[in-house]
């Protein structure tokens, strides 16, 4: 078999395979090429999920009409004016989007410079079929239809015109959050997905693309470390997905789907989430050009750092600092959300002649009769008598007068749901706490802190307590005595098959001291093997803090309940619980009217 220098058709066909994977990708090189021509309107229209048509308009610097020709050549660029590939400061680069694309589907280019008179090229599957003046506004417009019309082994591994709409979506969402400055519009079939104005800040754009109500539902994050700045926003723990396409990260401006920095993401939330949860982030990383390679995919969707582990561990350190910042912050949900969860329920009209004095037996709720009646006293007595109600909670004597709602963010305790649910006035509205989930979380942080400043303090059992097991568990329990040893908990073997239990953590109280083993072992078995020694240890000292905390069934007095508050209010993260759901809901005054009508 002889070698053979392949047909430039082939080769541009063969680049297309590299750069456009699908409409979506063809759709990125065109929003980046405008973006990179210093456009401040784009404007996207999309037929077919973009197989059909993809017409992006710009209002750039535009091109002459030799550059035009020069642009359908592969390998020919305007953004790099020098040999320097390292220090590439576009998005595009390369040089292969434009040939690859005409290559492929029937291309069509008009483009006109301020002060010149337009023109345009009409490539069809990488042959020009004719070009010539063309009437337009100062920028450039480029039509691409009927892609991969002539490649049909390609066409068929298209998916649904719904799935290619979605991601020709993600792909403009995502370049829109990069540039806040440039007014961004997408068209599919007549309708507008997408529409903002430029000049917006960047956690404006993010939430107008993403979910309005991460505005009120996540932290700022601003974090400088040897060069390298991370910004953007984070969502609160409480304000998540069950996936993860809510999360976008930029380097440079630049969109890209990387392994270590999503990697970082769950890191940062692993002990405050679900482990089938994901975050809203959008995340924005800038770092010098020579200590990022963005030469690793010909869709420049992958990067590489010169040094990964100081970004993992910035971004890592820049979430966490600011989620504990967000305190006892949780999601608060739109109100109407709330609203359809309350049932009016209709109150049976009494019957004939049932009044104050009727029997209580007789009428099915209390009937008021405002009608005068002769004042005697066993009239009243009649009166108050069938009103009697039977005791349905208890008052405690106030030593002091309750406090003011103003000066404490989660309000003050006015009684308790349930044996389970607090209810506190705030200044603003009526907080529900759940008691179990928010002591949970409060334990953790304690542990946390306790282990950070040399070891939790451990309470000696008179009897030491023996655990039955099965041996494995109780192997890997033996394994990790030491590390369960900082957190309080001591532990010997005592046989093949049981573990003696002679310390637990002093926090932790009276538990079930079988329980907490036998959880631990679970846990153990379940994540030893995945997880790092840090990760571990957060998932020992969870299952520690759920059994240290207060339950739900038990009352509490109203000490407790504000003892319970204010601890929330300065702690990180007790806005949700160690599993990653909120500990506390908030109905505004403006709900409650609504309930009641007055709104």
């Amino acid at each position: 078999m002889s070698i053979r220098r392949l047909p430039e058709h082939l080769v541009n066909r063969i680049a297309a395979g590299e750069v456009v994977e699908r409409p979506a990708s063809a759709l990125k090189e065109l929003v980046e090429n405008a973006i990179d021509a210093g456009a401040t309107r784009i404007s996207v229209r999309i037929e077919g999920g973009g197989i059909d048509l993809i017409e992006v308009t710009d209002d750039g610097c535009g091109m002459e009409r030799d550059e035009m020709a020069l642009a359908l050549e592969r390998h020919a660029t305007s953004k790099l004016p020098d040999d320097v590939i390292e220090a590439v400061s576009t998005l595009g680069f390369r040089g292969e989007a434009l040939p690859s694309i005409a290559s492929v589907s029937r291309f069509t280019i008009e483009s006109r410079v301020r002060g010149a008179d337009g023109w345009s090229r009409i490539v069809d599957n990488g042959r020009l079929e004719g070009e010539g003046p063309a009437a337009l506004p100062p920028g450039t417009r480029i039509r691409v239809e009927r892609l991969f019309e002539k490649v049909p082994a390609r066409r068929k591994f298209m998916r649904s015109t719904r799935a290619e709409y979605a991601a020709c979506v993600d792909v403009v969402r995502r370049l829109a959050m990069a540039r806040p400055d440039i007014a961004f519009t997408l068209e599919h079939e007549g309708r507008r997905a997408i529409a903002v104005q430029g000049g917006e800040d960047g956690p404006a754009r993010v939430a107008a693309l993403t979910d309005r109500a991460l505005v009120d539902n996540s932290v700022a994050i601003d974090f400088v470390r040897e060069g390298v700045r991370l910004g953007g926003v984070a969502g609160l723990p409480t304000f998540n997905r069950g996936v993860a396409d809510h999360q976008y990260l930029f380097v440079n401006g630049r969109p890209v789907k990387d392994r270590l920095l999503a990697g970082a993401v769950r890191g940062a939330y692993a002990d405050v989430l679900a482990r089938d949860r994901h975050p809203v982030v959008a995340l924005f990383l800038e770092v010098p050009v020579d200590a990022v390679d963005v030469n690793v995919h010909p869709a420049k969707t992958e990067v590489r750092f010169r040094d990964p582990a100081l970004v993992r561990g910035m971004i890592v350190s820049g979430l966490r600092r600011a989620l504990d910042e967000a305190g006892h912050r949780s999601a608060q949900r739109p109100a109407e959300a709330a609203l359809e969860m309350w049932q009016t329920e209709n109150v049976p009209a009494a019957p004939e002649g049932a009044g104050w004095g009727a029997p209580a037996s007789t009428a099915a709720t209390p009937a008021f009769d405002f009608a005068p009646a002769p004042r005697t006293e066993s009239r009243l007595w009649d009166r108050r008598a069938s009103f009697i109600a039977p005791p349905m909670a208890r008052a405690e004597p106030a030593y002091a007068p309750p406090p003011e709602t103003v000066s404490h963010p989660l309000g003050v305790a006015r009684g308790q749901v349930a044996k389970t649910y607090i209810v506190a006035e705030a200044e603003d509205g009526l907080v529900i706490v759940d008691q179990h989930a928010a002591h949970e979380r409060l334990v953790l942080e304690r542990m946390r802190r306790a282990v950070a400043d040399g070891g939790v303090a451990r309470q000696a059992l008179l009897l030491p307590e023996v655990v039955e097991l099965d041996e494995n568990a109780c192997d890997r329990l033996e394994a990790r005595a030491a590390e369960l040893a900082e957190f309080g908990l001591e532990l010997e073997r005592f046989g093949p098959a049981a573990m003696l239990v002679r310390a637990t953590p002093a926090m932790l109280g009276a538990g079930d001291v079988t329980g907490l083993v036998t959880d631990l072992a679970d846990e153990l078995a379940a994540y030893d093997e995945a997880l790092s020694l840090k990760e571990r240890l957060d998932h020992v000292a969870a299952t520690m803090a759920c059994h240290g905390s207060v339950r739900a069934g038990r009352v509490l007095s109203v000490a407790e309940m504000n003892a319970l508050l204010r601890e929330m209010e300065v702690t990180p993260h007790s806005g949700q619980c160690n599993h990653g759901r909120p500990t506390w809901v908030k109905l505004a005054h403006g709900d409650i009217e609504k309930l009641f009508g007055r709104k």
